[in-house]
């Protein structure tokens, strides 16, 4: 009984040595490791610099009433187009009370003025027919006549101005009606009937009854930091990419670097203009957040590698080309243009070498 525990304790011993020979063995040897690789393809390499921005109308007009009141009706809505000249809404005059006490004594002294005048004149026309007074005394007194009787008309279109905002003799102009002065799309009405609305004058700029804008012609406003705006200049191309029309890219032109920088965030950036080349099939609205690639430089149909597949030797890219299975040597490349993700290559590759990845082996 003795005998076959200690042969069972021996062969116990002799299997846990064994699996921990195997054991070591396994994790010493070393495991083969197999490297992808990927081959230059041939495109197109653009450099740019980004700026954020938004699409607007390059006109875009705010419509003000030139007299103070309560608006009556309003003709359109947002969305509608109008011409130059198109009725907007009707204001409904509350005169000021200091103008309508002054236009009231005006009023009221000219026509004293006048009968003054009048029975002046009347008995100087009495002493001429009597041959007492000469003909140039009486006309003094007819040119004294006709200047009191104008007075009292411009009073008293003056009073109706002040009170209507309209005077028989302007016909049909009146300031009550509100009037497009362009031709464009109805951007924006701010008010609504029965709100008070203040004339433009020289201490206020008055309320906005409606914006109006030209569609037809947009531009993209945006900024860009001041490390990039060096690199830019007037005339240079973008490629706006709107945020509202992510499957489509607009072309544009840009047209203005603003000459002075203001802070945001803790950095100094630029505004920019670029004139936008519209598309028929697509409407553009104003307000789009867009962003702007502006084109520094490009290479079109050249061979380009991922920039992340370079070595270096100093200050010398490489890359590992395939002679064999898993098998790779080094080849010096010249590299140009670069977009941060691919960058082209000059000379050293053919469009059918297999490059190393070198950073993705897989083990086995």
């Amino acid at each position: 009984m003795k005998t076959l525990f200690k042969i069972l304790a021996g062969l116990v011993v002799l299997v846990v040595f064994a699996g921990t020979l195997a054991f070591l063995y396994n994790k010493s040897r070393k495991k083969t490791v197999v490297y992808k690789t990927t081959r230059p393809v041939v495109t197109t390499i653009i450099k740019k610099a980004v700026a954020t921005g938004s699409i607007v109308p390059r006109k875009e007009i705010e419509i003000k009433p030139q007299v103070s009141g309560v608006v009556k009706k309003i003709y359109v809505e947002a969305g509608g187009r109008v011409k130059e000249g198109d009725l907007l809404a009707k204001v409904n005059i509350i005169p000021n009370l200091v103008n309508l006490n002054k236009a009231e004594s005006r009023l009221k002294i000219a026509r004293i003025q006048l009968d003054d005048t009048q029975k002046s004149l009347d008995r100087r026309r009495k002493l001429f027919k009597k041959g007492i007074i000469a003909e140039s005394d009486l006309q003094q007194y007819e040119v004294a006549y006709s200047s009191a009787r104008e007075e009292l008309v411009t009073a008293e279109t003056n009073l109706e101005l002040v009170k209507e905002g309209i005077a028989k003799t302007m016909g049909t102009t009146t300031n009550t009606l509100i009037r497009s002065t362009i031709d464009g799309m109805v951007l924006d009405v701010p008010v609504e009937v029965g709100n008070f609305v203040i004339e433009t004058n020289n201490f206020n700029a008055g309320t906005t009854i409606a914006t109006v804008a030209d569609m037809g012609e947009m531009i993209f406003e945006g900024q860009v930091d001041e490390s990039e705006v060096g690199k830019i200049k007037p005339g240079m191309d973008l490629i706006l990419t709107v945020g509202a029309i992510e499957s489509e890219t607009f072309n544009a032109t840009l047209e203005y670097i603003s000459p002075k920088g203001v802070e945001e965030k803790g950095a100094i950036q630029f505004e920019i203009r670029a004139k936008a080349k519209l598309k028929r099939s697509h409407f553009l609205r104003a307000g789009y957040s867009a962003n702007a690639d502006i084109v520094l430089d490009r290479r079109d149909n050249v061979l380009a590698l991922n920039e992340g597949l370079l070595q270096f030797e100093g200050d010398k890219p490489f890359v590992e080309v395939e002679t064999g299975p898993q098998q790779f040597e080094k080849r010096s490349i010249q590299t140009g243009l670069s977009d941060g993700i691919n960058i082209e290559i000059i000379s050293g590759l053919e469009k059918t070498d297999k490059i190393k990845i070198w950073h993705k082996p897989i083990k086995k």
